[in-house]
């Protein structure tokens, strides 16, 4: 309970439903799908793993490989390790380049080398909404194919 209590002091409840109600915002609009995974710290048996294998590791556990169109992206957080990884699927990565995602992170550490958390996590999915809108407009036929919810462990 102790990892959960430190990311709750990083990020407030409200904070975490107002990250909740931006996901939902976002996916009206595309029929991409976005996750935020925070994770405290790394486990005995991930300590020499890097945080681009344990994204992918949460990405495959939390079903993202499996969205209709390949269109995910997992926003993972390390908030221990002052770590964090943008993933987008694989839908997503032959319309962007590399070049976009390591942007787009660089803008990222601003953030969070300042303590604004929150305001770095909205940064992030924002930008992700609005290149899932211009490449992955909503279909008809669009379901919530993932939970909205943040991911804490």
């Amino acid at each position: 309970m102790a990892n959960k209590d430190f990311i709750y002091s990083i990020l407030s409840s409200v904070e975490l439903e107002k990250i909740v109600n931006v996901i939902q915002e976002i996916e009206s609009k595309t029929s991409g799908e976005v996750r935020v995974s925070i994770k405290y710290k790394r486990n005995f048996f991930e300590r020499k793993r890097n945080i681009r294998e344990l994204a992918i590791k949460e990405f495959f556990k939390l079903g993202m490989n499996n969205t209709r169109d390949r269109c995910g992206i997992l926003f993972f957080i390390l908030l221990k390790d002052h770590e964090f990884y943008i993933l987008p699927d694989e839908g997503i990565t032959s319309k962007l380049n590399q070049e976009f995602w390591n942007n787009l992170a660089r803008s990222l550490e601003n953030y969070f080398q300042n303590k604004n958390f929150f305001e770095g996590i909205i940064f992030i999915l924002h930008e992700c909404g609005k290149v899932l809108a211009e490449y992955f407009p909503r279909k008809i036929d669009d379901e919530n194919e993932l939970s909205n919810t943040v991911e804490i462990s």
